[in-house]
Protein backbone atom coordinates (compact mmCIF):
# COMPACT_ATOMS: atom_id res chain seq x y z
CA UNK A 1 0.00 0.00 0.00
CA UNK A 2 1.31 3.44 -0.95
CA UNK A 3 -1.07 6.08 0.41
CA UNK A 4 1.15 8.92 -0.83
CA UNK A 5 -0.22 8.40 -4.35
CA UNK A 6 -3.84 7.74 -3.50
CA UNK A 7 -5.45 11.13 -3.82
CA UNK A 8 -4.66 12.75 -6.13
CA UNK A 9 -3.43 10.00 -8.41
CA UNK A 10 -2.20 9.36 -11.90
CA UNK A 11 -3.40 5.76 -11.58
CA UNK A 12 -6.37 4.59 -13.61
CA UNK A 13 -9.72 5.11 -11.90
CA UNK A 14 -10.32 1.50 -10.89
CA UNK A 15 -6.86 1.06 -9.39
CA UNK A 16 -7.23 4.35 -7.51
CA UNK A 17 -10.60 3.23 -6.10
CA UNK A 18 -9.09 -0.04 -4.92
CA UNK A 19 -6.21 1.85 -3.29
CA UNK A 20 -8.59 4.15 -1.45
CA UNK A 21 -10.60 1.23 -0.09
CA UNK A 22 -7.35 -0.37 1.02
CA UNK A 23 -6.23 2.77 2.82
CA UNK A 24 -9.59 3.22 4.55
CA UNK A 25 -9.48 -0.40 5.64
CA UNK A 26 -6.05 0.05 7.20
CA UNK A 27 -6.91 3.30 8.97
CA UNK A 28 -10.18 2.05 10.46
CA UNK A 29 -8.94 -1.40 11.44
CA UNK A 30 -6.21 -0.16 13.78
CA UNK A 31 -4.15 2.87 14.65
CA UNK A 32 -1.74 3.52 11.76
CA UNK A 33 1.69 1.95 11.81
CA UNK A 34 4.64 4.40 11.87
CA UNK A 35 5.36 3.68 8.20
CA UNK A 36 1.76 4.29 7.13
CA UNK A 37 1.57 7.45 9.22
CA UNK A 38 4.73 8.89 7.66
CA UNK A 39 3.45 8.09 4.17
CA UNK A 40 0.19 9.81 4.98
CA UNK A 41 1.96 12.91 6.29
CA UNK A 42 4.02 13.08 3.09
CA UNK A 43 1.08 12.55 0.74
CA UNK A 44 0.40 14.85 -2.19
CA UNK A 45 -2.73 16.94 -1.76
CA UNK A 46 -3.09 18.79 -5.07
CA UNK A 47 -4.93 16.92 -7.78
CA UNK A 48 -3.52 16.82 -11.32
CA UNK A 49 -7.07 17.58 -12.50
CA UNK A 50 -8.65 20.83 -11.34
CA UNK A 51 -11.78 20.46 -9.21
CA UNK A 52 -11.25 16.83 -8.24
CA UNK A 53 -14.14 15.71 -6.06
CA UNK A 54 -12.03 14.30 -3.24
CA UNK A 55 -9.25 16.90 -3.22
CA UNK A 56 -10.59 19.12 -0.43
CA UNK A 57 -11.46 16.33 1.99
CA UNK A 58 -8.20 14.49 1.25
CA UNK A 59 -6.30 17.70 1.93
CA UNK A 60 -7.95 17.89 5.36
CA UNK A 61 -6.83 14.34 6.16
CA UNK A 62 -3.22 15.07 5.24
CA UNK A 63 -3.18 18.45 6.99
CA UNK A 64 -4.50 16.91 10.20
CA UNK A 65 -2.00 14.07 9.99
CA UNK A 66 0.84 16.56 9.62
CA UNK A 67 -0.33 18.38 12.75
CA UNK A 68 -0.42 15.23 14.92
CA UNK A 69 2.03 12.58 16.04
CA UNK A 70 1.59 8.85 15.59
CA UNK A 71 1.18 8.53 19.36
CA UNK A 72 -1.60 11.11 19.42
CA UNK A 73 -3.58 9.40 16.68
CA UNK A 74 -3.09 6.01 18.33
CA UNK A 75 -4.51 7.42 21.56
CA UNK A 76 -7.43 8.92 19.62
CA UNK A 77 -8.14 5.57 17.97
CA UNK A 78 -8.32 3.88 21.37
CA UNK A 79 -10.61 6.58 22.76
CA UNK A 80 -13.04 6.31 19.85
CA UNK A 81 -13.00 2.65 18.90
CA UNK A 82 -11.13 0.73 21.58
CA UNK A 83 -11.45 0.08 25.25
CA UNK A 84 -13.10 -2.73 27.18
CA UNK A 85 -16.80 -3.21 26.56
CA UNK A 86 -18.87 -0.71 24.58
CA UNK A 87 -16.74 1.58 22.35
CA UNK A 88 -17.51 5.27 22.01
CA UNK A 89 -18.09 4.78 18.27
CA UNK A 90 -19.01 1.51 16.58
CA UNK A 91 -17.39 0.41 13.32
CA UNK A 92 -19.85 -2.42 12.67
CA UNK A 93 -22.62 -2.34 10.10
CA UNK A 94 -25.03 -4.40 12.21
CA UNK A 95 -25.05 -1.70 14.88
CA UNK A 96 -26.17 0.98 12.44
CA UNK A 97 -28.60 -1.15 10.42
CA UNK A 98 -30.30 -3.04 13.26
CA UNK A 99 -29.25 -1.32 16.49
CA UNK A 100 -27.46 -4.44 17.74
CA UNK A 101 -24.28 -6.36 17.03
CA UNK A 102 -24.23 -9.82 15.45
CA UNK A 103 -27.74 -9.48 14.09
CA UNK A 104 -29.46 -10.15 10.74
CA UNK A 105 -27.27 -7.76 8.69
CA UNK A 106 -24.18 -9.76 9.69
CA UNK A 107 -25.85 -13.05 8.76
CA UNK A 108 -26.85 -11.63 5.37
CA UNK A 109 -23.33 -10.35 4.81
CA UNK A 110 -21.86 -13.75 5.61
CA UNK A 111 -24.23 -15.36 3.14
CA UNK A 112 -23.17 -12.98 0.38
CA UNK A 113 -19.49 -13.48 1.23
CA UNK A 114 -19.92 -17.23 0.97
CA UNK A 115 -21.54 -16.78 -2.44
CA UNK A 116 -18.45 -14.84 -3.50
CA UNK A 117 -16.19 -17.59 -2.19
CA UNK A 118 -14.87 -15.39 0.63
CA UNK A 119 -14.57 -15.91 4.36
CA UNK A 120 -12.90 -14.23 7.31
CA UNK A 121 -9.23 -15.04 7.84
CA UNK A 122 -8.14 -16.54 11.14
CA UNK A 123 -5.91 -13.52 11.76
CA UNK A 124 -8.89 -11.15 11.96
CA UNK A 125 -10.59 -10.98 15.34
CA UNK A 126 -13.38 -8.63 14.24
CA UNK A 127 -16.66 -9.76 12.70
CA UNK A 128 -17.16 -9.41 8.96
CA UNK A 129 -19.37 -6.33 9.26
CA UNK A 130 -16.46 -4.25 10.55
CA UNK A 131 -15.95 -1.30 8.22
CA UNK A 132 -12.36 -2.33 7.51
CA UNK A 133 -13.43 -5.80 6.40
CA UNK A 134 -16.16 -4.47 4.12
CA UNK A 135 -13.62 -2.12 2.53
CA UNK A 136 -11.26 -5.04 1.92
CA UNK A 137 -14.05 -6.91 0.14
CA UNK A 138 -14.73 -3.88 -2.04
CA UNK A 139 -11.04 -3.65 -2.89
CA UNK A 140 -11.09 -7.30 -3.91
CA UNK A 141 -14.19 -6.83 -6.06
CA UNK A 142 -12.44 -3.97 -7.85
CA UNK A 143 -8.92 -5.34 -8.20
CA UNK A 144 -9.44 -9.11 -8.17
CA UNK A 145 -8.41 -11.09 -11.24
CA UNK A 146 -11.50 -13.33 -11.39
CA UNK A 147 -13.85 -11.34 -13.63
CA UNK A 148 -16.76 -13.58 -12.63
CA UNK A 149 -16.50 -12.05 -9.16
CA UNK A 150 -14.52 -8.83 -9.58
CA UNK A 151 -16.79 -6.74 -11.77
CA UNK A 152 -18.95 -3.63 -11.54
CA UNK A 153 -22.19 -5.56 -11.07
CA UNK A 154 -20.82 -7.38 -8.01
CA UNK A 155 -19.36 -4.14 -6.69
CA UNK A 156 -22.67 -2.33 -6.96
CA UNK A 157 -24.60 -5.18 -5.33
CA UNK A 158 -22.19 -5.48 -2.42
CA UNK A 159 -21.85 -1.73 -1.92
CA UNK A 160 -25.60 -1.05 -1.92
CA UNK A 161 -26.35 -3.95 0.46
CA UNK A 162 -23.48 -3.87 2.90
CA UNK A 163 -21.82 -0.45 2.91
CA UNK A 164 -24.04 2.32 1.58
CA UNK A 165 -26.84 1.85 4.19
CA UNK A 166 -24.60 2.68 7.14
CA UNK A 167 -21.25 4.21 6.17
CA UNK A 168 -22.50 7.79 6.40
CA UNK A 169 -24.10 7.10 9.80
CA UNK A 170 -20.72 5.88 11.03
CA UNK A 171 -19.07 9.02 9.69
CA UNK A 172 -21.60 11.20 11.51
CA UNK A 173 -21.00 9.33 14.77
CA UNK A 174 -17.25 9.85 14.46
CA UNK A 175 -17.52 13.53 13.55
CA UNK A 176 -19.83 14.26 16.47
CA UNK A 177 -17.45 12.83 19.08
CA UNK A 178 -15.79 15.70 20.97
CA UNK A 179 -12.39 14.01 21.09
CA UNK A 180 -12.23 13.12 17.41
CA UNK A 181 -9.62 15.11 15.52
CA UNK A 182 -7.81 13.06 12.92
CA UNK A 183 -10.76 10.71 12.59
CA UNK A 184 -13.10 13.64 12.02
CA UNK A 185 -11.06 14.54 8.95
CA UNK A 186 -10.94 10.88 7.90
CA UNK A 187 -14.72 10.64 8.36
CA UNK A 188 -15.12 13.66 6.09
CA UNK A 189 -13.03 12.00 3.40
CA UNK A 190 -14.90 8.72 3.90
CA UNK A 191 -18.20 10.51 3.51
CA UNK A 192 -17.06 12.25 0.32
CA UNK A 193 -15.74 9.01 -1.15
CA UNK A 194 -18.93 7.13 -0.24
CA UNK A 195 -21.00 9.78 -1.98
CA UNK A 196 -18.84 9.56 -5.10
CA UNK A 197 -19.19 5.78 -5.11
CA UNK A 198 -22.96 6.04 -4.61
CA UNK A 199 -23.31 8.42 -7.53
CA UNK A 200 -21.16 6.23 -9.73
CA UNK A 201 -23.18 3.12 -9.00
CA UNK A 202 -26.45 5.03 -9.49
CA UNK A 203 -25.34 5.77 -13.03
CA UNK A 204 -25.16 2.03 -13.72
CA UNK A 205 -28.84 1.44 -12.97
Amino acid sequence: MQPAILVPSTLDEETARAEIYGLLSALYYAAPTPALWENLRAAVTESPAAGALLEASWGEVVATARAMSAAEVAEEYDVLFGGVGKPAVYLYGSHYMSGFLNEKPLAELRGDLAALGLDRGDEMSETEDHYAYVCEVMRYLIAGEDVEVANLTRQREFFTRHLQPWALLMCEAISSHPKARFYTSLAGFTQAFTNVESQGFDMLT
